[in-house]
């Protein structure tokens, strides 16, 4: 897995019924874009995560209007 700032992280819920949670990347702590990563979810709360099989990277797209 490698990942960017800005990137997102969608973690996909274990148990039934548990939502999917999405973080953004704040900071890339491994080498060449690997985990683990300073995260931000969107409850503000912000952890070290180094991700598993149940997390999917939501690259950081730059859109212009005109």
């Amino acid at each position: 897995m490698r990942a960017s700032v800005g990137d997102r992280l969608l973690v996909h819920g274990r148990i039934v019924g548990q939502q999917d949670r999405t973080a953004e990347v704040i900071e890339v702590l491994g080498e060449n874009g690997g985990p683990p990563y300073r995260v931000r979810f969107e409850d503000g709360h912000e952890t070290l995560m180094s991700p598993g099989p149940d997390t999917v990277v939501r690259p950081f797209t730059v859109t212009s209007e005109g």
